[in-house]
């Protein structure tokens, strides 16, 4: 069984970092997975082996160091966040493989509505899709932490999103790698509906076929 919610919104990114740390810390093997999706006031996030570089300038948007892998990236209004509480060591999975996993979720949440030529890129987590002229845009960032066999953060989708606070970085370290959302790709949805979706398709790869939600 996957326990999946919304967190009420927006939400402070410390409270919901700490929060899953609290879970992941007191969880035992009977312990239910769990998926919450968020969206997130506006912050700067930086992995925990980060380079403090990537952050051009802030404008006074928070910076916090916390505990996923990765660089720095940005959450804020219109994109959803979908944390992954997962106890890999029961699921069986090995961390490289639920990379994988996630990223496929993704991509076919984004199939589904409508984006139908995203992508990964070798060395580089995460989905996006091709823009004019031949470059890559990112649509989704992934970051996760695993402790004792099990995970924890997950996987941004942008919905639609004031893209410009993703200048004032390097994305996931890359510099003048260009971030969009769905809207960019001419798709209206809901914030919800998009979350519902990717949700979905992440508790379809996570749970299998006697999942309940």
């Amino acid at each position: 069984m996957i326990d999946v919610r919304w967190l009420p919104r927006p939400a402070p990114y410390l409270t919901v970092w700490q929060a899953m740390r609290d879970m992941t810390d007191a969880r035992d093997a009977r312990t239910p997975d769990a998926i919450w999706l968020v969206e997130h006031e506006p912050v700067y996030t930086l992995g925990q082996a980060g380079d403090p570089r990537h952050v051009l300038h802030a404008d006074g948007i928070p910076v916090v160091h916390c505990d996923r892998g990765g660089q720095v990236t940005y959450h804020g209004p219109g994109q959803v966040v979908a944390y992954c509480l997962i106890d890999l060591r029961r699921l069986g999975v090995y961390v490289k493989d639920y990379v994988v996993l996630l990223e496929e979720a993704a991509i076919a949440a984004l199939a589904e509505l409508g984006v139908a030529n995203a992508c990964v890129k070798p060395r580089a987590p995460g989905v996006y899709v091709p823009m004019p002229g031949g470059a890559l845009g990112k649509i989704a960032a992934l970051g996760i932490k695993i402790h004792n066999g099990r995970g924890y953060h997950g996987l941004a989708l942008n919905v639609a999103m004031d893209l410009t606070p993703f200048l004032g970085i390097n994305p996931c370290g890359y510099e003048g790698l260009r971030t969009v959302d769905l809207a960019t790709c001419g798709v209206a949805v809901p914030l919800v509906t998009a979350g519902d979706v990717l949700a979905r398709h992440l508790v379809s790869r996570l749970a299998g076929p006697d999942v309940r939600i």
